[in-house]
């Protein structure tokens, strides 16, 4: 059975959000499992991507067919500016009832401003990440996350997971021994190590609304490596130690020492990335000893500090 997948493309979207995805299924066809995939765009015809290149021959939505999947691509000024009313329309005509519905990158913000990923988990870029949940609190936005599903909505993070993402849907189809196959032709990662955290260079922390938590916050991430244990930060607010978790938690849907462990973790990553070494990073960050690191690493990102610092700290062998 050939499964028809739908991109949803417009001026300026970012073209690996489409090209990868779209390499993805034209390998599982020729692994046997068929995928036949279509470009539409709000009015049809050529759109343009952010790079310059020509999309040519894209459908309108009314003349795009049965689809069993739509992929709705990203672009920058979806954040910047959200989606305007002729992406939305395209998106709401496609949308169907029972449709798989995907997003790359910024998609999301076109299913988050049709109200369709309300109540729903769902990631995107971790640039845009406190945007989409400012500007749609219903949103559970999870911003480390590589791709989430959740019922027939799938959400990735940003430009080249949306492979990873097309990965899970054609595993999803057709197994495991398939995404390996595609995955080893593409010579890319079948589940990549680490979550898109890795790829942040500073803690997105949500703002905060007050004074009093902004404070400390603002200490921790100033000098991560201070004493921020949960007795010290209340006696520096003056509040009881209660007090303080219950704040973070109704402000930042966290514990204290979660929060401070994942800034002391983003600090470590960074100080990996800088050329330190595992022993100098855990005492600079704050997480002290390279075992307390190795477990962070571990626990958040899926991999050890060396192997972080050899696979990101240079594009180099």
């Amino acid at each position: 059975m050939t499964r028809r997948v739908g991109f949803l493309v417009f001026d300026a979207v970012t073209l690996l959000d489409v090209s990868g995805p779209l390499e993805v299924f034209h390998q599982a066809g020729r692994l046997g499992h068929p995928y036949r995939s279509v470009l539409v765009s709000p009015r049809g015809g050529t759109v343009t991507a952010s790079n310059g290149a020509a999309l040519a021959a894209t459908v309108a939505p009314q003349d795009a067919g049965p689809l069993d999947t739509l992929v709705i691509a990203g672009a920058d000024h979806l954040a910047a500016e959200g989606p305007d009313e002729g992406l939305l329309a395209a998106a709401k005509a496609l949308v169907g009832e029972e449709r798989r519905v995907a997003s790359v990158c910024t998609g999301a913000f076109v299913l988050a401003a049709l109200g369709l990923l309300d109540g729903r988990r769902a990631t995107t870029h971790w640039r845009h990440a406190a945007a989409l949940a400012r500007r749609h609190p219903r949103v559970r936005v999870e911003p480390d996350a590589l791709h989430v599903r959740d019922g027939r909505f799938h959400t990735s993070a940003g430009i080249s997971a949306g492979i990873d993402l097309a990965l899970a849907l054609v595993e999803h189809d057709h197994g495991a021994d398939a995404a390996r196959g595609i995955a080893r032709e593409l010579v890319v990662f079948v589940q990549r190590p680490g979550g898109q955290s890795q790829f942040s260079t500073a803690l997105a922390t949500p703002p905060v609304r007050g004074g009093l938590l902004r404070t400390l916050t603002e200490a921790v991430l100033a000098d991560p490596a201070a004493d921020h244990s949960l007795p010290a930060m209340a006696a520096t607010a003056a509040v009881s130690t209660r007090h303080l978790t219950r704040l973070f938690r109704t402000e930042l849907d966290t514990t204290p020492a979660r929060w401070v462990e994942r800034v002391r973790l983003d600090r470590a990553r960074q100080l990996l990335l800088d050329g330190h070494g595992v022993t100098a990073a855990a005492r600079h960050s704050g997480l002290g000893s390279d075992e307390t690191m190795r477990r962070a690493f571990a626990r958040h990102l899926g991999t050890t500090p060396t192997d972080y610092r050899r696979r990101f700290g240079s594009t180099g062998p």
